[in-house]
């Protein structure tokens, strides 16, 4: 009777072996880290239909080879899950691939000539814009300024006759040219808004810098020129700049990608492109609008999973204040190099609560801008009252901090303890080093700022990414960011800001793939390499694990593949 059990038995697995379809690609030869607790690593993965159908050997694998299926030889190379960034902006990155980009300028004078060039080929009228720029990391000091802001007077004397909008990095600030002030009637007697300020020189005129809410003046007449432009040529410039975005995101090995903030126009046509198969990486938004446009306007949301798991709308993006750089960052004490001031709180906490309440009624995840340690302890305060209020489990919601860059310690533990998801981008805290301890003082600075560590430690969940447009997208540089704490720019390399609260490697790569799945629901589907989850794959020079600190930044992306397709090959 036991011959014959084991003889049915041995029957049985030789008929399911020989029924299990042949899968669609193979990849063999390879160093594979799965990000799967269950087997880390790997030689040889199989791929059916843009899922992974097995992770094995060499031997393992070879054996399900089919007549037509395609095999792929990784000759060693590092593979690893798709990186997914966990906070950028996906249409503001396109634009900043159409318009001036001055992430990489040096200094003021550069800004300058490039705006100059550009006002030779524009149309008198047309506006100039750009996005980038940073005066903490310029390696020539201005002879005139205002805490470290340049005056307009060269900007306008270059492009008298265009309007000019340049952002800030952080997105934060503006720089103006007089012909944009002038068409937004900005004068000496204009008063800063509430939530931001215009910056002036000593007698009170306006130097051209716009911080936090006051940008608004700058923005509308800008938005009233767009609305003299055809709304077919608007249309076609947003999908040009997707179409760049896509392709870049994937040349960077970004598989899945997080938008920190859309409007409903944009999530109609995002929900369009993926059930039309258009869009090439998976993307995850947040809606972003005030209370008031919100209110009764929330049917059909959230939108999960359309166009075969490529686009998912499931939160709501609000924000409490602005941005460390540009004095925004909202404070529990005064700024270190700025006496009397804590920032800018620039969303009143009563709105935030109200927009709160819409996401939490109608099963949106909440995501709210937090940079400032007052900032993210109203946060935690507000997400804790409104969810004890409803009786609702915060940790069930994966509600989370938006950047969560300098947090009180007290506050650090509160973050595990109510399941709040610190939502950060290592590479700002390299980006931010030259001036974060001068805005903080050295004991803030070292106890709160960035403090990915501390939050690992108290059980906190920990997502990464770049905030694209305000820094570039590659995962590499920002993977680099969480494991040195070091900046690698031109003048600044080797500057290290508080080694002790860097990432392992593990724990970096986890914050750029499983965290991030997690931080959207999609932890079950995607974020590692196991049977079942999509094939979205990244092939790499380098062995992210054991490659020297410098080998991190040579490391190149050989292949993309989403949903087990090869979206970009080098």
């Amino acid at each position: 009777m036991r011959l014959l059990t084991l003889l049915f038995l041995s029957l049985l697995f030789f008929s399911c072996q020989q029924n299990q379809p042949a899968p669609d690609t193979i990849l063999l030869n390879g160093n594979i880290y799965t990000v799967d607790e269950k087997m880390p690593q790997a030689q040889a993965l199989a791929i059916k239909d843009g899922l992974i159908l097995q992770v094995g050997t060499n031997e393992e694998i070879e054996k399900l080879k089919g007549d037509k299926t395609q095999v792929i030889d990784l000759q060693g190379q590092f593979t690893m899950p798709g990186f997914i960034e966990g906070h950028g902006h996906f249409s503001g990155m396109g634009y900043s691939l159409i318009d001036l980009n001055f992430l990489k300028s040096k200094n003021w004078n550069e800004i300058v000539q490039a705006v100059a060039e550009a006002a030779k080929t524009a149309k008198p009228g047309e506006w100039i814009i750009g996005r980038g720029w940073h005066q903490e990391k310029w390696d020539e000091a201005l002879q005139r300024h205002v805490q470290g802001y340049p005056y307009h007077d060269d900007l306008s004397e270059v492009s008298p006759d265009n309007p000019v909008m340049l952002r800030h990095a952080s997105g934060h600030a503006l720089m103006a040219n007089k012909a944009a002030m002038d068409a937004a009637g900005i004068s000496k007697e204009t008063p800063d808004p509430s939530g931001g300020h215009i910056v002036r020189s000593p007698s009170g005129e306006a130097i051209g810098v716009f911080e936090e809410r006051a940008m608004s003046a700058i923005a509308k007449v800008h938005e009233e020129y767009l609305a003299t432009l055809s709304p077919e040529a608007q249309l076609e410039r947003w999908y040009q700049g997707i179409e760049l975005a896509q392709q870049e995101c994937l040349r960077q090995g970004v598989t899945s990608f997080q938008d920190a903030g859309s409007s409903y126009d944009e999530i109609a046509r995002y929900k369009k492109m993926a059930e039309e198969g258009k869009l090439n990486l998976r993307l995850w938004a947040m809606l972003r609008h005030s209370s008031e446009r919100m209110k009764g306007n929330l049917g059909g949301f959230p939108i999960i999973d359309a166009g075969n798991r490529f686009f998912t709308c499931r939160a709501i993006k609000t924000e409490l204040d602005g941005a460390l750089g540009s004095y925004g960052a909202w404070l529990l004490s005064d700024y270190n190099d700025k006496p009397d001031f804590t920032g800018q709180n620039t969303t009143s906490i009563e709105e935030v609560k109200t927009i709160a309440a819409l996401a939490r009624d109608h099963d949106m995840q909440l995501c709210v801008h937090t940079i400032g340690d007052r900032a993210n302890r109203e946060l935690l305060n507000l997400m804790e009252e409104l969810t004890a209020d409803e009786g609702k489990n915060l940790k069930d919601l994966r509600w989370r901090s938006e950047h969560a860059q300098h947090i009180d310690p007290q506050d650090i533990p509160r973050f595990a303890e109510l399941g709040v998801i610190a939502s950060m981008q290592a590479i700002h805290c390299t980006s931010d080093a030259p001036f974060v301890v001068k805005r903080l003082g050295e004991e803030r600075a070292r106890t709160g700022a960035y403090p990915w560590q501390s939050l690992l430690q108290a059980g906190a969940i920990v997502t990464n990414g770049t905030d694209v447009p305000v820094e570039d997208v590659s995962p590499i540089e920002s993977f680099y960011a969480s494991v040195t704490r070091k900046r690698h720019q031109p003048g600044n390399t080797g500057m290290e800001l508080f080694p002790e609260q860097k990432m392992t490697r593990e724990q970096a790569i986890h914050s750029y793939t499983l965290a991030c799945a997690f931080s959207g629901f999609e932890e079950t589907w995607k974020g590692s390499l196991k049977p079942g989850k999509v094939a979205d794959i990244v092939v790499l020079t380098n062995d992210l694990i054991n490659c020297t600190d410098d080998e991190i930044l040579k490391t190149e992306v050989v292949m993309t593949f989403v949903g087990g397709e090869v979206k970009y090959k080098k």
